[in-house]
């Protein structure tokens, strides 16, 4: 029988099956008379949480390393929130709600707000509550966290839905994959899969009732195909393929420290997309040779309070200094739309995603842009910094950016403090207005940087998570090629400008080609895709991705360029998992 579900972690597993089935809670419903010592029963809870995640973290830091074991820290601060934990003792206080009660309702509510989120990276922090949550509540009502980590023979785990508490736990030398009902590719869990470089299949829907434990599984997380009980034909299949992706990722590792340049000597920069300091050792451990995009807000998102300049100085001097002058784009704050800050209070509006967000709100909240401002200014005499305007769409909103920037270099000047004063600052080019007249804008900037996710959404009128009309969602779309081509024109139209892309079509295989033979110079992903995204620049000539573009754009749909893409990479016996 066979299943389909996400590639969430890629790779082929074939084991037997371990079906892990979590207690179910009661939560019990009936009020407290005394809500202060119901208070401190939730007290005890909390600290009970903190400290098995403290242990987890500490086992994860030695199977995952410090960047992805950095999510147990951030477990452990919702637990100290004031509005997490604090919502749950008001409930209590408020309504003498008991504490499991209480503790369930708060999870539910920051769950659904979450899940909710446009943007796939806090729609994937829902699991995170729920997985706080969860451990709060089992400790509320004496039930044992269950830990898969002492599993003894080659296993497949089969389960509704894997916390990053239980993958973290997981035993590598023994859980070969995993395959889920639930999950996405963005969410935690996916993410330590990839790191641990365990396949997993996510969102199958019902894989827990049609697996038993015991029975023989495949899961190929990169085609997102789960077999139960295989035939001998297929096992032997599988095996094979298994054989083969093992031996390309061998290839692949080989590439760390070789350039991204092309069979005739045009090479691009191979850069990643990063959110903290944890991040940059993936980056460096892939070849990358930058950062594309350094998203602040998750600086702002992951803490109870405004950041100070200092605090945000020393983070971007960390990632500048890991990097040793090679370039790191720093996106300057991009909050609004579905990303909100608890202690920033922002009016509720009718369509958030067309309003007051990103360098839109830093516009009307100054101070909080210029300390941010300085203390990236005042970071780049430490590495090769340069800054980034979100949500562009003309040459006023550049002239006035660049504006607040030098009235922070004139006081930085006053105050004595040195910086780089020929800091490049460029723009994100997300919304179609500023991809139409980037020739305009070009004069003011240094340079672009394509994000594809907003520039697709905005385009083509289409939220990708509305499953009703995703399928409108086409970054191949011709209407987006035209836009991207127009937009790195603009910027080879001055000497010393470059046009690079930091949304997640940089580091779609099959974009590779048409993209770089449009004359795009530069590509930001996720680290773990830079290596693919490598050999196939290393594989052709860049006259023979010149052509593949051109012809790409003849073509009257994105589902004929993405058909076309796929062929040529095949023609030219390039392997893409």
């Amino acid at each position: 029988m066979e299943k389909n579900g996400i590639g969430a972690s890629p790779g082929i597993a074939i084991a037997k099956a371990f079906v892990f089935v979590k207690q179910e809670a009661e939560i019990p419903t009936d009020t407290v008379e005394d809500a202060v010592a119901e208070i401190a029963v939730l007290d005890k809870a909390l600290d009970e949480s903190k400290d098995q995640l403290i242990k987890i973290k500490d086992k994860a830091v030695e199977a995952l390393g410090e960047e992805d074991a950095a999510i147990f820290e951030a477990h452990a601060l919702v637990l100290e929130d004031p509005e997490f934990a604090g919502a749950i003792r008001e409930e209590i206080k408020a309504n003498k709600t008991n504490a499991a009660l209480a503790t369930k309702n708060v999870t539910d509510m920051y769950y659904a707000t979450f899940d909710a989120m446009e943007d796939p990276y806090f729609r994937g922090r829902a699991a995170d509550i729920r997985d706080v949550g969860t451990r709060v509540l089992n400790n509320l009502l004496g039930i044992e966290n269950v830990d898969i980590s002492s599993l003894d023979e080659d296993t497949i785990i089969i389960a509704e839905d894997l916390a990053p508490s239980d993958t973290a736990q997981m035993d590598k030398k023994h859980v070969k994959g995993f395959a889920t009902d639930v999950g996405s590719r963005t969410s935690h869990t996916a993410i330590m899969a990839r790191s641990l470089e365990i396949p997993a299949v996510l969102g199958l829907g019902d894989i827990t009732e049609v697996v038993k434990t015991g029975q023989q599984v495949i899961v190929d997380g990169t085609t997102g195909e789960v077999i139960v009980e295989p035939d001998q034909k297929t096992l032997e299949k599988y095996e094979a393929d298994q054989k083969a992706y093992l031996e390309y990722k061998r290839v692949l590792a080989e590439l760390k420290d070789k350039p991204a340049v092309t069979k005739d000597g045009h090479e691009v920069e191979l850069v990643a997309n990063i959110g903290s300091p944890n991040d940059v050792e993936a980056v460096l451990q892939n070849g990358g040779t930058g950062v594309g995009l350094y998203r602040t807000e998750f600086l702002y998102m992951n803490s109870e309070v405004m950041p100070d300049e200092e605090s945000q100085f020393e983070a971007y001097k960390k990632v500048l200094e890991a990097f040793h002058g090679d370039p790191v784009i720093i996106r300057t704050l991009d909050i609004g739309g579905d990303k909100k800050l608890p202690y920033l209070e922002l009016e509720e509006e009718m369509n958030p995603f067309l309003g007051l967000r990103a360098v839109r709100l830093c516009f009307k909240e100054k101070n909080l842009f210029k300390t941010q401002l300085r203390a990236i200014l005042r970071a780049s005499v430490y590495g090769n910094a340069k800054i980034m305007f979100p949500m562009i769409s003309g040459v006023p909103e550049v002239l006035q950016a660049k504006e607040i920037l030098k009235e922070c270099m004139e006081e930085l000047d006053k105050e004595g403090v040195k910086y780089d004063k020929e800091i490049a600052v460029g723009i994100m080019v997300e919304i179609p207005a500023a991809a139409v007249i980037a020739d305009k804008i070009v004069p003011h900037v240094d340079f672009f940087s394509i994000g594809t996710n907003d520039l697709c959404q905005y385009t083509l009128v289409v939220d990708r998570m509305n499953q009703v009309i995703s399928y409108l969602y086409d970054p191949y779309s011709p209407a987006i090629l035209r836009l991207i081509k127009n937009v790195i024109q603009a910027s080879h139209s001055e000497v010393g400008k470059f046009t690079g892309m930091c949304g997640e079509f940089a580091g779609d295989p099959y974009a590779t080609l048409i993209l770089m033979g449009l004359g795009l110079d530069e590509f930001s992903m996720s680290a773990s895709s830079i290596p693919q995204v490598k050999n196939i620049v290393r594989s052709v000539t860049y006259e023979q991705a010149q052509k593949i573009a051109n012809r790409a754009l003849e073509f009257d749909t994105g589902a004929e360029i993405l058909d076309y893409a796929k062929k040529e990479i095949e023609k030219l016996g390039i392997k893409v998992v």
